[in-house]
C-alpha cells in the first residue's frame, strides 16, 4: 500500500497530502486485489471473488482475482474499469477511469490482455483479447484496440490505428482537413431535391 501511495503522489499532481490521497478509490482498489489476488494464488475458493466483489461496490472499479498486476500500478479516477480473470498488467501502468481489459467471448485460456511495462490507457479506452500492447505505449482515450500494438506506440481511434511507432508519426490527425459531414449532406439533399419533380 505504501508503494500505491508514493506512487500517487509521484504522478498525480492533485495530490495534494497523505489525507487526500487515502481517499482515492484506486489505492483501495489495488489494496483489496492484492489480498484476492494471494488467496486466488494459493487456490481459497469463494472468498477471492468476495473481496473482488465489495471492492468493487466500494470503488466502483472491477478487478477479476486472477488478474496479474505489476508494480506501481495506478489508476487515476477510477471509476468504471474493468479488469478481467487472465490480465497481465506491467509495471509502472497509468490507467485512467472507464477503462476494459476485457474477452473478446467465451474462450477458454489466456483470453485477456497483457499490458507492458510504462504504458498510459485514457479513459474509456477498450482493449480486447489475448493481445500485447506494447511496452512505452499510449492507447488514446476511447480507443477500441484489438489487435497487438508494438512497443513505443501511440493507437487512437475506433478501431484503434498506430499514430505513433518508435517515435515517429505514421499518421497525421489533421482535423483541419476531415470534411464537414454536414455540410456534405447539405449539397447531397440540394441535388436529390434538383432531382425531384
Amino acid at each position: 500500500m505504501f508503494d500505491g501511495i508514493k506512487t500517487i503522489f509521484e504522478r498525480d499532481p492533485a495530490a495534494a497530502n497523505i489525507f487526500e490521497v487515502l481517499l482515492y478509490q484506486g489505492l483501495w482498489a489495488m489494496f483489496f486485489h492484492r489480498i484476492a489476488h494471494f488467496l486466488y494464488q494459493i487456490h481459497i475458493p469463494i472468498i477471492p471473488r468476495l473481496i473482488s466483489q465489495i471492492s468493487r461496490i466500494l470503488t466502483l472499479i472491477e478487478i477479476h482475482p486472477g488478474a496479474r498486476i505489476g508494480k506501481r500500478f495506478f489508476i487515476d479516477h477510477g471509476n468504471g474499469v474493468v479488469i478481467g480473470e487472465t490480465a497481465i498488467i506491467g509495471d509502472d501502468v497509468l490507467m485512467y477511469q472507464g477503462v476494459t481489459l476485457g474477452g473478446t467471448g467465451k474462450e477458454h485460456g489466456k483470453r485477456h490482455p497483457t499490458i507492458g511495462n510504462n504504458v498510459v490507457i485514457g479513459a474509456g479506452a477498450i482493449i480486447l483479447g489475448n493481445i500485447k500492447i506494447g511496452d512505452n505505449s499510449r492507447i488514446g482515450a476511447g480507443a477500441v484496440v484489438t489487435k497487438p500494438v508494438p512497443p513505443n506506440s501511440t493507437v487512437v481511434g475506433n478501431p484503434a490505428r498506430v499514430i505513433v511507432r518508435e517515435g515517429q508519426r505514421i499518421e497525421t490527425l489533421a482535423h483541419a482537413d476531415i470534411p464537414d459531414l454536414l455540410e456534405e449532406m447539405e449539397k447531397r439533399i440540394e441535388k436529390l431535391e434538383k432531382r425531384l419533380p
